[in-house]
């Protein structure tokens, strides 16, 4: 039990900070029914699961310890998080609050919640060496109860953000929203734009 519970407190020391999956969750949140707003970050959870145990387990180690793979995944990482970024950027200023307007198709959903989970190569890097470095700190009957604690926090994280946000959405004028839907994308593209600069200054 013990165990369980430490792996919460690591999950949500690690889920957190803002970043592109916080950010995708508040949007989804505040732009879709609640019913809508859970199916998407349903996704999300199970995404950020899977980039959980990996780093866990040594897949950013990996991915470290090759610079080819990491550059690939660098660009290929910029260049969807600007993808991202845009389209929220351009749907910004049409979004109507509590419609079926602004649902994409699941396929969307799913293929944008592995990205934010998995297009940060240096997010799995990181995760990796502190994961990792827990790991070794456990005796065998305690890893997974650890990692489940992991995905128990970041489940109650992510709904709990969800839940919070799609009450607080009716109490704001639709220009607020607005405004941070393009506060949203330009954090987005510029951290795309980061990535792309990371990976150019490994080719000089």
């Amino acid at each position: 039990m013990m165990t369980l519970l430490k792996g919460m407190m690591i999950g949500f020391a690690f889920v957190a900070p803002i970043g592109m999956q916080n950010l995708y969750v508040f949007n989804n949140a505040m732009n879709n029914r609640l019913r809508r707003a859970f199916l998407y970050v349903l996704f999300v959870w199970i995404a950020d699961s899977a980039f959980s145990m990996a780093a866990f387990f040594g897949m950013g180690a990996l991915i470290s310890s090759h610079d080819t793979l990491k550059l690939i995944v660098m660009l290929l990482g910029g260049l969807l998080v600007m993808w991202i970024g845009y389209g929220i950027l351009r749907g910004a200023n049409s979004v109507q609050l509590n419609t079926q307007q602004n649902a994409v198709s699941l396929k969307k959903a799913l293929v944008t919640a592995v990205i934010v989970s998995w297009a940060n190569p240096q997010a799995l890097i990181d995760g990796s060496l502190m994961l990792g470095a827990l790991r070794g700190t456990l005796a065998d009957a305690q890893v997974w109860p650890f990692i489940i604690g992991v995905i128990i926090a970041t489940f109650i994280w992510f709904n709990g953000i969800t839940i919070t946000m799609n009450l607080l959405k009716d109490r704001l004028p639709k220009r607020v929203l607005v405004w941070v839907n393009i506060l949203s994308a330009i954090i987005v593209l510029g951290y795309g734009v980061y990535l792309l600069v990371e990976a150019i200054s490994m080719l000089i």
